[in-house]
């Protein structure tokens, strides 16, 4: 088990340097000037020298690469001159030196994410940190939803094979899969959050945290978790819904549940004791991959629906080019999914020891 740990966290680490350098590439290549877009169109010679020596925007794309890596690594070489690019305040980015080395020093940090163009400095992770939560919360109800009802509806159709149950639930799991989520947004939104407002008192809009009308401070606003949460599940809803059914199936045609049922065991056992874990394989690999994509998926949920969320930071941050938020964004939902598919590879590995092999 230790190995197989050991070689999926070193595949992960090679995807990771790769998910860096594509990110990297894609959004420093990007047709124009960068510290153009970031001044505007009455920016003077001396301005734009200034905001390109400040971001490396005249240094070598290669050099770039490297200072970028150098930044995203937790151990890291810096300049102790404040003039230099590499330069950082370790008092400002919680830094800890552990040697120096000539000119340079070597420091233990979190990977820095660099500063927004657009918001006078202030750091990536900072904003990451305020909207993150909000996705996760509403990716973590997302797929609570789709496991709990997918796995339920899964379950019952496998139970009523070519039954009418079984032929609904397929009709309702085909045509979920085949709704965009941002469509199902709009319906959502405009069905429940205007039409039936009066019965729902449910907001088109809003996010997890409102600002009290009496000044205070900011309070949570649960019900406004329900429409996005809901859209975002109906997808892997389905798909989990599809691959319990079919596994399940699959699973009770063994010969061990045919014993199982000789031996006069109710279904309910049998499905608990027996059928369940294994028909769990292709549903735990799916939900992992649904999770992971949630993250990033929610975009148009959150923006549509007004959620607070790194979803709509994103959205915000391409409309003002603001590339360090867009790169550090991209680069914590890639290593997100690296993770939570590292988690789901153990997971399965104990579901299924063949696979350990």
């Amino acid at each position: 088990m230790f190995n197989y740990l050991i070689n999926k966290i070193g595949y992960a680490l090679l995807t990771l340097l790769g998910v860096v350098t594509v990110i990297f590439l894609l959004f420093t290549l990007l047709p124009g000037d960068p510290a153009q877009m970031m001044l505007g169109q009455n920016e003077s010679q001396e301005q734009l020298n200034n905001v390109r020596k400040k971001y490396g925007f005249d240094k070598p794309l290669i050099t770039q690469y490297r200072y970028y890596l150098n930044d995203l690594s937790p151990i890291s070489v810096h300049s102790v001159n404040k003039e230099d690019f590499s330069y950082l305040d370790m008092n400002k980015y919680t830094a800890t030196k552990i040697f120096n080395v000539g000119s340079k020093v070597v420091v233990v940090k979190f990977p820095y994410l660099r500063e927004s163009f657009q918001r006078n400095g202030k750091k990536v992770s900072d904003v990451i940190k305020e909207t993150l939560p909000n996705t996760a919360v509403l990716a973590i109800s997302a797929i609570c939803i789709a496991i709990l009802l997918g796995i339920f509806l899964g379950i019952i159709s496998a139970l009523t094979k070519d039954g009418w149950a079984d032929k609904l639930i397929q009709l309702l799991s085909t045509l979920g899969m085949s709704v965009p989520s941002f469509f199902s947004s709009i319906i959502f939104a405009w069905l429940f959050g205007y039409i039936l407002h009066k019965y729902t008192q449910l907001n088109m809009t809003g996010s997890l945290y409102e600002v009290d009308d009496f000044g205070d401070g900011l309070y949570i606003q649960w019900k406004n978790l329900i429409l996005p949460a809901i859209v975002l599940g109906i997808r892997p809803l389905a798909v989990v819904t599809q691959l319990m059914r079919n596994s399940l199936l699959e699973v009770m045609s063994q010969d061990y549940i045919r014993t199982a049922k000789a031996k006069g065991l109710s279904m309910f056992h049998i499905i608990r004791k027996h059928a369940l874990k294994n028909s769990l394989n292709p549903v735990v690999t799916a939900i992992s991959g649904w999770f992971a994509s949630m993250l990033a998926g929610a975009v148009f949920v959150e923006y549509i629906f007004g959620w607070n969320g790194l979803g709509k930071e994103i959205v915000d941050a391409l409309n003002t080019l603001d590339l360090p938020i867009i790169m550090g964004a991209v680069l914590v939902i890639a290593t997100m999914f690296i993770l939570i598919n590292i988690f789901v590879d153990i997971i399965y590995g104990w579901l299924d020891p063949r696979i350990r092999v």
